[in-house]
């Protein structure tokens, strides 16, 4: 199942999948949201939304998504911000990447079993910032 099915379907937004995902693929043809350190972050805005939407993904084998370090992508954070929103998802954005800066927190996050592992090692990561 793709990000998107999930994103959309948690968000009762399934009209809106195909969309989505083209829009997606037309981002990353601009340029890999894949940071490098096993990171992903695509992002994309869709203006008959009403809230900023995050899903996580986890991939343990690694996805070659065109990674700036040329490796494998385990983490995906998927970002769809409404279009008419100002910088909420620029924050997230930017809180995201602090956090991932860690190689603790990354490989925990390579580890999660569960939901509730995830929002945990989130919440004691900025915990500490």
């Amino acid at each position: 199942m793709k990000l998107t099915d999930i994103l959309v379907r948690d968000a009762c937004r399934v009209d809106l999948a195909a969309q989505l995902y083209q829009m997606l693929i037309e981002r990353e043809k601009l340029g890999t949201t894949a940071m490098g350190d096993g990171i992903a972050i695509p992002h994309a805005r869709v203006e008959s939304l009403d809230r900023l939407l995050a899903v996580f993904g986890l991939s343990r084998a690694g996805v070659d998504f065109d990674s700036l370090d040329g490796q494998g992508t385990h983490l995906f954070f998927l970002l769809v911000a409404p279009g008419k929103e100002g910088s909420a998802h620029l924050l997230l954005l930017a809180r995201l990447s602090r956090l991932l800066g860690s190689e603790a927190f990354r490989a925990r996050l390579r580890q999660v079993q569960s939901t509730d592992e995830l929002f945990r090692a989130i919440e004691e990561e900025e915990s500490r910032h």
